[in-house]
């Protein structure tokens, strides 16, 4: 009998151990019975999930608004110079730099003096010129004398027009001379001023006081720094769709205000590599930009286009693709969605949603991991 009391009490033991532990692993710590009911059905992400149970995951929700101005699309972009503001200065002979005027990164002036080069052959043009003027003055005297002796008989008429023959070739050669020394900035005793042709920064400075300078070479690149480009890379799916005259603005970034312009030019083939085409685009004003940026680059319709808004924080990539965690009436699904700009802190969306629609704006960690648990 003894024995038997003994295996019943210890049989109830070990029941009311199985109850206390089952009691636990089904969420009842403390908590409504309905706790771990739902606890259960929260990896069902598929199904209606409870204010309750979203308070849980964090997950809060946010209407997607009307948007009346959507873009056309966002593309990446790099800042350039236009062809006429980056100029390289070239030495029109062969010499040597005695003196440079300028430092690099230094901001010149149009006609600034950025060296000094000696060079032998502005010394056989000054010698050249000055020959040319003496046979000038010579001419010119000896047309002089011509005239009195063809207005007293002794000669022909036709000395005279000789002689102003001679003037005029006398007159072209002090010219030419002139004007290639005028043009090089050479002086008749072998100097050459280099000087800036527009005014900017000097971006890049090969010369040093006592080196050679080529006549094929440029020892200074001016740039202005006062106009930019914009080179455009459009995929394939916005080939057909952007024109020249289209607006295009670059969100403002950190310390860069928001750049305005528009299209001016478009590729006319896909670039095998790339799959995209190169467009340009002029920006307006003169901002502090530097050359060779990369921004991103969005593009304005003709006309305004209906699409809606969501915050930023609500795109979340799945595939590499953009997508939002759409809340319906049986939980929450992905939804694949396509991106046509950022308005400060929300995303301008073309297509995939419609104003009214709720999608998540935090919890979307743990939403995924429970639809990617189904």
């Amino acid at each position: 009998m003894d024995r038997a009391k003994i295996l019943y009490a210890t049989l109830a033991a070990l029941a009311i151990v199985a109850a206390f532990a089952g009691y636990r692993l089904l969420g009842g710590s403390g908590q409504p019975d309905g706790a771990g009911q739902e606890t259960a059905d929260m990896p069902v992400a598929t199904g209606a999930l409870s204010a309750q149970q979203l308070r849980r995951l964090g997950v809060q929700t946010v209407v997607a608004e009307a948007a009346m101005n959507v873009p056309l699309g966002t593309v990446p972009a790099a800042i350039t110079l236009p062809p006429e503001a980056q100029v390289a200065v070239t030495a029109p002979f062969d010499g040597a730099i005695v003196r440079l005027h300028v430092i690099q990164g230094q901001q010149v002036s149009a006609g600034q003096a950025l060296a000094t080069v000696r060079s032998r052959e502005p010394l056989q043009y000054g010698a050249e010129l000055a020959r040319a003027q003496a046979r000038l003055g010579l001419a010119e005297a000896s047309a002089a004398r011509t005239r009195q002796l063809v207005q007293e008989g002794i000669v022909a008429g036709a000395r005279a027009d000789e002689m102003n023959a001679a003037i005029r070739v006398a007159r072209t050669d002090v010219a030419e001379n002139a004007r290639i020394l005028r043009q090089a900035g050479a002086s008749a005793s072998g100097e050459v001023t280099l000087r800036a042709p527009i005014g900017g920064r000097v971006a890049a400075m090969t010369a040093q006081v006592g080196g050679p300078v080529m006549a094929t070479s440029a020892p200074f690149v001016i740039e202005n720094s006062a106009a930019f480009t914009l080179d455009l890379q459009l995929p394939e799916r916005l080939a057909g769709q952007v024109r020249p005259g289209m607006r295009i603005a670059v969100p403002a970034t950190g310390a860069m205000p928001e750049l305005t312009g528009s299209i001016l030019s478009l590729g006319s083939s896909l670039d095998p590599a790339t799959r995209s085409i190169i467009a340009k685009a002029r920006i307006d004003g003169t901002p502090p930009l530097v050359a060779g940026k990369s921004v991103m680059v969005v593009i304005h319709h003709d006309s305004a286009q209906p699409g809606v808004s969501v915050p930023s924080r609500a795109m979340t990539t799945i595939d590499g693709k953009p997508h939002v965690l759409l809340q319906t009436s049986k939980g929450f699904a992905p939804r694949a969605v396509t991106v046509a700009g950022q308005s400060g802190d929300r995303t301008i969306l073309s297509d995939g949603l419609k104003p009214g629609d709720k999608v998540a704006v935090s919890g979307i960690s743990e939403l995924k991991m429970l639809l990617a648990g189904n």
